[in-house]
């Protein structure tokens, strides 16, 4: 049996804070131990991961959906390129970053149709520049 992996980017941007509380470490240990358990997971099932960093942008973290916006996500061959996690997801059920990265991932894998495009014109993005 023969099937094509689909490859999903994951950007981290850089990020300002505003407010110490609504802050992830992309270089600790227990983020890119996550990272790679999840890289892991999602190459059983078809798909995977390009983890980047873009240090050149820069977002201004003063709240949850901020740092949401820190982190972009892009799978072009479904049509969708650097969105953001809170364009994907909407409102966060639990503030959990883990679990909303993981729930984007899967998202914009197994029903991209679901996540608007960027031509809508839905605010969900504060300062990331990225027009969703």
């Amino acid at each position: 049996m023969s099937y094509t992996l689909k490859k999903i980017t994951v950007t981290m941007l850089n990020q300002e804070l505003i407010r110490g509380e609504w802050f992830v470490d992309f270089d600790s240990a227990e983020f890119n131990s996550f990272m790679s358990s999840l890289a892991e997971k999602m190459r059983k099932i078809g798909i995977i991961l390009d983890i980047r960093r873009n240090s050149e942008s820069i977002i201004k973290i003063s709240s949850y959906s901020d740092m949401l916006n820190s982190i972009k996500i892009s799978f072009f061959d479904g049509g969708h390129s650097s969105h953001c996690i809170g364009h994907i997801i909407g409102k966060s059920e639990h503030l959990d970053i883990f679990e909303d990265i993981e729930a984007a991932i899967r998202r914009i894998a197994f029903a991209p149709e679901t996540v608007e495009p960027s031509g809508e014109f839905r605010k969900v993005c504060h300062n990331c520049g990225c027009g969703c």
